[in-house]
């Protein structure tokens, strides 16, 4: 017997899909750390991606975007430490447009 968390890595990269899978676990956990160290934002951003050392944000409005960048080094820090997370330096946050 295997467990699922063990076969999907090989299964994603057997379909070609290790890529979304790599985002898919940068999006949930940057969102369990935004919940857990800047409550306010929580729901409100999103990681879109990793570029380099710098994981860029997309925030709902400005006044998220402050806060994110306010705890952003505490953020970036448990990003990069997080089994689920990337080595990260610094945040880029960009607002949505409508």
């Amino acid at each position: 017997m295997s467990r699922i968390g063990e076969l999907m890595p090989q299964a994603a990269a057997h379909l070609g899909l290790q890529d979304e899978l790599r985002r898919a676990r940068f999006v949930a956990t940057f969102d369990a750390i935004v919940a857990e160290r800047a409550p306010a934002a929580h729901g409100a951003c999103r990681a879109i991606k990793v570029e380099g050392e710098t994981l860029v944000i997309e925030a709902d409005a400005p006044i998220v975007g402050q806060e994110l960048l306010l705890h952003g080094e505490d953020l970036a820090s448990a990003f990069r430490t997080a089994p689920g997370g990337a080595s990260v330096r610094q945040l880029r946050v960009v607002i949505r447009r409508r």
